[in-house]
């Protein structure tokens, strides 16, 4: 992974990974996406020396999507150390997990999370959710470093 992309999907379900992928590209929605199969794999590729933050912003994924639910490390954990470092704390990440549990969105909001969706268990609205969630953060909302597709 050297080029820059724009949205990094940190997701260990690779059913998830697919459909998330087929999606952002059948909707024309053609940024570049990198997948980060668990919570320490986001971490090590944001972070270890050598890293995008190491890089510079425009390095960085515009838009973070992170499953809670994740092997090694957390949703959480990772959420908390990307809010913790001043090179990613502006970064929008949208927590997109099957919980619905109250202490992950509670967590999740005050860890930092710009957003926090269910996945639609239903196919048609797994879809729209995707669709519309690539098009406002990557087309419709103002980052405030002003990068822009």
């Amino acid at each position: 992974m050297t080029e820059p992309f724009d949205i990094l999907l940190v997701e260990d379900n690779p059913d998830d990974v697919e459909l998330t992928l087929e999606t952002l590209r059948s909707n024309h929605i053609s940024n570049r996406v990198e997948v980060a199969r668990d919570g320490a794999d986001a971490i090590a590729m944001l972070f270890d020396p050598g890293g995008l933050a190491d890089r510079g912003r425009s390095a960085l994924p515009r838009l973070i999507l992170l499953d809670l639910k994740l092997p090694k490390v957390g949703g959480l954990e990772v959420l908390e150390r990307l809010r913790a470092d001043a090179r990613t704390r502006t970064i929008p990440v949208v927590v997109l997990t099957s919980s619905r549990e109250d202490p992950d969105v509670a967590a999740s909001y005050r860890l930092g999370a710009n957003s926090y969706i269910v996945k639609p268990v239903e196919f048609d609205r797994f879809i729209v959710t995707i669709r519309e969630l690539g098009f406002y953060w990557l087309i419709v909302n103002e980052p405030p470093d002003g990068r822009r597709h």
